[in-house]
Order: structure tokens, then sequence, then C-alpha cells
């Protein structure tokens, strides 16, 4: 009784999702989604795994990851050296170690290494949160950003970190939600972050539409002096307290998986009398 009951709640908040994320409603798919898989904690990063692992049901899944770790490099690219890309084959599933930035490394594969433009782009699963304004410093959702600029459906994806991280149990609950949006659920000009709680998925009390928390979180400076008398300063920083219920940081410290829908239009303003002094 306890799983028909969760079904039933996943299945409601997927469908409130779909309508929330500005898309059309989902429709059966005629031919199996071609995805593609990034991250940016690297080719080997367990998310990234899972995630692979997760979307392979619905059709053809192509991984192109960035060779090492670039975590915190934003929408960077690369622009200042040849790439080097290496490709091989796990279990049926094509993989392509890339030498650049995560935006690169998504950049490269749509526009060079696939045969043909995916139907979906995913980036993650990332290590720890990407909530509130730390989100324009991470490159999980840069990679997912520099697919929507080029028009595709995309998702950046994180697992809040802490003990236990069940990459697996995530991956799931990530694949629900593609498997609720359907074909044409993510409306162009926008993309998703997902925030994914660090509890087990019978714990996790349901989906909600978030907005992004816009204050800035506190960044931290440790001082210290080495042995040799060099000066340095170890950086560290944690969110304020959540600024409202329906915000992105809210609901993944109540234990609800967050997603927000971010748009490619930065203006903030589409009133010209808001500059009428220029």
């Amino acid at each position: 009784m306890r799983r028909r009951h969760a079904l039933r709640k996943w299945i409601v908040l997927a469908a409130f999702l779909s309508a929330a994320c500005g898309g059309t409603a989902p429709e059966p798919s005629s031919r199996p989604l071609r995805i593609l898989v990034s991250n940016d904690d690297g080719l080997d990063a367990p998310g990234i795994l899972a995630l692979a692992d997760a979307l392979l049901p619905f059709g053809t899944v192509t991984v192109a990851a960035p060779r090492q770790p670039r975590s915190g490099a934003s929408h960077g690219v690369t622009t200042d050296r040849p790439i080097a890309v290496l490709e091989s084959e796990r279990q049926g599933v094509t993989w392509f170690s890339i030498d650049a930035l995560p935006a690169t490394v998504v950049r490269l594969a749509l526009e060079k290494l696939l045969p043909e433009r995916p139907d979906l782009v995913v980036s993650g699963i990332n290590w720890g949160e990407n909530l509130g304004t730390v989100t324009f410093y991470s490159a999980t959702v840069g990679a997912a950003r520099e697919a929507a600029l080029l028009g595709l459906p995309a998702i950046a994806v994180n697992l809040a970190g802490g003990k236990g991280m069940d990459y697996a149990a995530a991956a799931g609950i990530l694949a629900d939600i593609v498997r609720a949006l359907g074909r044409n659920g993510i409306a162009k000009g926008t993309f998703l972050n997902v925030n994914i709680p660090n509890l087990p998925k019978e714990s996790i009390r349901g989906v909600r539409i978030t907005r992004q928390d816009t204050r800035a979180p506190i960044d931290l400076f440790e001082k210290t002096v080495t042995p040799e008398g060099a000066t340095e300063y170890k950086p560290s920083w944690k969110h304020l307290e959540p600024a409202g219920e329906d915000t992105d940081i809210w609901a993944v410290r109540n234990g609800y998986v967050s997603v927000s829908v971010f748009g490619i239009d930065q203006s903030a303003a589409t009133d010209p009398r808001v500059l009428k002094r220029l």
C-alpha cells in the first residue's frame, strides 16, 4: 500500500512538473530518445555512471565528459589549445573523454562527435547541490545551458553532498522526471536545474517547482600562515537561511526535489523606461 501511494504521489507531481515547466503535455514517444550525458566531475565520477545507466532504457545514450574534474568552471570555454578526445565503449555505450571545460565538451559533442542531434542533454549527477546564486559558478549548470543555447532540451542534476550519497536512487528520480516530461516537456529558451536531497528515495517528500534564491551565499576565507611564512586563505561558503518556501534552497532543506526553470534570456526587464536615463 505504501509503495502504491508513493507511486501515485510521483505521478501527480510529475504531471504538475510538466505543466509548470512551460512545455507541451507529454506525449507517447514514437521513437527512442537520443540522450547526451555530460558532467563537470569528470569521466569516472560515480554520478555520471549512475545517470547513464538510468537513462539507457529511454533509448540511445552517449556520454561526453571532461577528462578531469572541472567543478566551479561555470560557463567557461576552452579556446587556448587543441582539444584531445579519446573514444571508448562501455557495455554498448559510447564514451568520449574530452580534455576541455564542460561547456566546450557539450558543444564539441553536439557539433562534431555525435552523428545526429540528441533529443535531450543531461548534465550530472553533480556531487553536491547547486542552489541559489551558486548556480552561476556551476559547470554542471553551464554544460546544460550550453545545450539550451543550441535549442536543445537540457537538464542539470545535482545530489546534495553528505554521507551515504546514493547516486543510483538520484538517477532513478531524474529518470522519473524525464519520463514525466516526455519529448516536449521543456520549453525552448529554458532548461532545468534539478537538486535532489541526500535522503533515501522513500523519505523524499515530493517534487517542487522552485524559484532561484537570488541572495549571494556567505563567503568564508580562513587565514593561515605556512611554516615558510606565506599567508594563505582557504575559501569556503555557506548558504543563508532560505528566503521563502518557494525557493530552491528551502525545498532541498525540507526534503523535496527542487526543479527550477532557468532561462537563456538574462534581460532583467523589457520595459525601455527602466533605462530612460541613458
